[in-house]
């Protein structure tokens, strides 16, 4: 290694010098130039990785006006499995990409905390933003932040237009129905997520909608806030309603409403069907096995920042349609039929 280094750390000469290159070409490989010769390439990647090369953000982007940095506003804290699959997915899509991300949480949903966070991010040079924003005031916050840089808002619905991307809430919510329909249920329940929650609200809305069109009825509603223990104490306002199933706005309240159906003596799901909403990893191993619906979060966060990428070099909005989530058929979930549940004087009913 050279010994002009500060700090015995390498430099772009000293990469230029083990390539056998100008440091001219070596500044063309780090920012990504076509015009640079495959074997060139080759040979500058090789001697960067031999020499520990890191190439410094602050540098590049005076050399280029690119900080090649994305940042991303965060609405929520840890504990949501939604919003943290997504966070990671778009680590793993922007380091894949050549870029780097800036996570920054609010510590509430007030305008001036919203504002603060971008301008932070701004500050810090991002060429564009993220904004992880469930809560339906806050996507509309971060919308009308959304100017100085190009945006992406994820789990947003169709308000937002062409900067909202999300899973189709509303129809995961209608494959749910469906497959308790197919199985012969017509009184079904449904534990609903958070009122302020646009994920919560596009999938009571698809449920109301679908139960509706399948000819079935609505026998009960309670309201959760995601959490197990929600779950569980929504089971108990839905306690006497007759549903044969029950459709949950997640599988945290899932996981909670198994368990109190379990303490009342119900036994899932020969006298109960449940269906869950994001298929988290433990769904399969619930005490059964969750029925439920998957969404695509490494898909979502791919999409984020090939949108975001797309507004940076202004080009056209690539995703004009939410991602279509899939259903996930486990053991919670039985057809209603004379040889699959007890008899009529024995058989629990919610």
């Amino acid at each position: 290694m050279s010994k002009s280094s500060p700090a015995g750390k390498p430099s772009i000469r000293d990469v230029a010098a083990r390539a056998g290159v100008s440091y001219q070409t070596v500044s063309r490989v780090l920012n990504d130039r076509t015009n640079i010769r495959a074997g060139t390439r080759d040979r500058v990647l090789e001697a960067m990785h031999e020499l520990g090369y890191r190439p410094n953000r602050a540098a590049r982007m005076l050399a280029t006006s690119r900080s090649r940095l994305i940042g991303v506003v965060a609405t929520v804290n840890g504990g949501y499995y939604g919003p943290t699959s997504i966070i990671s997915a778009i680590e793993d899509a922007a380091r894949a990409g050549g870029y780097a991300i800036m996570l920054t949480t609010p510590r509430n949903l007030s305008a001036a905390e919203l504002s603060s966070a971008v301008e932070h991010l701004l500050r810090e040079g991002v060429e564009g933003i993220i904004a992880v924003a469930p809560q339906t005031r806050a996507a509309d916050a971060m919308s009308a932040l959304a100017d100085p840089v190009p945006a992406v808002i994820l789990q947003a619905d169709g308000s937002h237009g062409d900067i909202g991307l999300s899973v189709d809430n509303e129809l995961g919510a209608g494959l749910a129905v469906r497959h308790l329909v197919e199985l012969g249920h017509r009184r079904i329940a449904v534990l609903n997520g958070p009122g302020d929650w646009t994920e919560a609200i596009a999938r009571t809305r698809g449920f109301v909608r679908s139960v509706h069109d399948a000819g079935a009825e609505v026998v009960g509603a309670a309201d959760g806030d995601w959490t197990a223990e929600s779950g569980y104490r929504g089971f108990q306002q839905l306690v006497g309603c007759g549903a044969t199933a029950v459709f949950c706005a997640n599988d945290q309240m899932a996981l909670g409403l198994l368990h109190a159906a379990s303490d009342r003596g119900l036994r899932t799901p020969v006298d109960l069907s449940v269906v869950g909403f994001d298929d988290v990893p433990e769904a399969a191993h619930y005490i059964p096995p969750l029925t439920t619906i998957r969404q695509d979060f490494d898909e979502l966060g791919r999409r984020a920042i090939a949108a975001l990428l797309a507004r940076v070099e202004r080009d056209e909005p690539l995703f004009r349609s939410a991602i279509p989530p899939r259903l996930i058929v486990r053991a919670s979930t039985l057809p209603i039929a004379p040889t699959r549940q007890a008899p009529r004087t024995s058989r629990l009913v919610l």
